[in-house]
């Protein structure tokens, strides 16, 4: 089993930045993909950004490509979503996600491919 705890949401005004951050822990070895998702109410859980473990390769939904970028750092199993110059649409409840296989390097945006999940952190970004 693998736990996630996500931490760094806030609410900030739109052009501001915030960090996430989302701290592995348990059998972290079987994690090849990391992610964050985003939610709102009523809508389906879509993919933001993920980072292949494998060589660092990443993935970025289009409507972040250029403002959001996303790191591991190893050492404490974290991975982090640092997002710029947001937008009152990047409003959403942000969820960290994990998971154990990978297609070649891609870790794929299909949320119920994902095996773990965090409780996700509350971004709200005020025009």
């Amino acid at each position: 089993q693998v736990q996630l705890v996500e931490s760094g949401g806030g609410s900030v005004q739109a052009g501001g930045s915030l960090r996430l951050s989302c701290a592995a822990s348990g059998y972290t070895a079987s994690v090849v993909c990391m992610a964050w998702f985003r939610q709102d109410p009523g809508k389906e859980r879509e993919a933001v950004a993920y980072i292949y473990t494998g060589d660092a390769s990443t993935y970025f939904a289009d409507s972040v490509k250029g403002r959001f970028t996303i790191s591991r750092d190893n050492a404490k199993n974290t991975v982090y979503l640092q997002m710029n110059s947001l937008k009152p649409e990047d409003t959403a409840m942000y969820y960290c996600a994990a998971r154990r296989y990978a297609v070649g390097r891609s870790c794929g945006i299909w949320y119920r491919a994902y095996n773990y999940w965090g409780q996700g952190t509350q971004v709200t970004v005020s025009s």
